[in-house]
């Protein structure tokens, strides 16, 4: 479980692939050791179970359904990557419940720098727009944001610098894609209302 707000980020060092998925390290500097392997870790918000950790260098195995689901179908070394670490007991939670369960992809239309901040305008398939709410929260590359405005193909985010600066919205630019995670109250309450519709 996690709650998106990002404090660490990491770069892909390798990549190997295998017939059935691919083997991701990533370098960076969070603060686990050897005796943590077996933990989970959000990688762009991706759940992903940590099977190796030697010299900062993570390893993780992603399966072909985790990256056809995923941004990582267009994994390449150096790309930076926003980490979580899962939430511990009692920790605050300042952005909003995450399980690091991608639901699909977004590709960016649109980037407006305004007034220092920036306005980021994504393209999702159709078929997930119906769980989209203005003012409700959706993780995007593992970072828990608010939907500032859904339009009939598109929605958008406003990004603060903080934001921006702090994760990899900064590197990003048009027709990129990112991971999407919907908020799971959202989808809830509406398999919930479909249902009581077939009764």
């Amino acid at each position: 479980m996690f709650n998106g707000i990002i404090y660490n980020k990491g770069k892909v060092y390798k990549i190997e692939r295998r017939k059935l998925g691919l083997n991701l390290f990533i370098k960076s500097l969070l603060k686990i050791s050897k005796k943590q392997v077996g933990i989970s870790v959000s990688c762009d918000g991706v759940c992903l179970t940590l099977i190796s950790f030697k010299n900062k260098i993570s390893e993780f195995y992603l399966s072909n359904e985790t990256i056809r689901k995923s941004k990582f179908k267009n994994i390449k070394i150096g790309d930076e990557i926003n980490l979580e670490l899962p939430l511990k007991k009692g920790q605050n939670i300042s952005g909003h419940i995450c399980q690091g369960h991608v639901d699909t992809v977004a590709k960016i239309q649109k980037i407006k720098n305004i007034d220092k901040s920036f306005l980021f305008n994504f393209k999702i398939e159709r078929k997930f727009m119906k769980y989209l709410v203005e003012k409700a929260s959706i993780l995007i590359n593992g970072i828990s944001l608010t939907i500032s405005k859904i339009n009939t193909n598109t929605f958008e985010t406003w990004i603060i610098p903080h934001t921006f600066k702090s994760t990899n919205l900064s590197r990003l630019k048009k027709n990129d894609l990112v991971n999407i995670e919907i908020d799971i109250l959202s989808k809830y309450i509406k398999n919930f209302l479909n249902e009581k519709k077939k009764i």
